[in-house]
């Protein structure tokens, strides 16, 4: 797909994300979603953004650490791709901005969690060269 624009969501706009992000998290209230989000902004946390004909089309949140197995590393979060534009070949162009933006500022390694049920996205990260390391814990308070 040619005029594809990926690039960094800038903090004042990033309620923008709202719909693909509510299309992951379809059962968390918008209003705590919204809150959450806001929330993240503050902490170590950025968003990238792709867009095709202006129209935002996928988001990856962007998370940074410094892990001490791997060292500074680059978290891809609630990674969404519209619908209308799977199976174009835009996830693997995103994960080849995420790459290449987390090198050009340092970081030597990039790691992400995935729902279980999520069986496809497994296959796509299995495909991009990323290793099941173990399992993902949470417990609510």
């Amino acid at each position: 797909m040619e005029n594809i624009e990926i690039k960094l969501i800038e903090t004042k706009d990033i309620l923008s994300v709202f719909p693909l992000l509510k299309e992951l998290n379809s059962t968390t209230p918008s209003t705590i979603l919204k809150e959450r989000l806001l929330e993240m902004t503050t902490q170590n946390y950025k968003c990238v953004g792709m867009y095709f004909n202006n129209e935002l089309i996928g988001i990856s949140g962007l998370w940074f650490l410094t892990r001490h197995y791997c060292g500074r590393t680059i978290e891809p979060d609630h990674v969404i791709i519209n619908l209308k534009y799977i199976n174009k070949g835009l996830g693997k162009k995103l994960f080849e901005w995420i790459y290449a933006y987390a090198q050009s500022i340092g970081y030597e390694a990039t790691e992400l969690n995935t729902y279980i049920e999520n069986v496809k996205s497994h296959k796509f990260y299995e495909n991009e060269g990323f290793k099941k390391l173990g399992f993902h814990y949470l417990k609510k308070f």
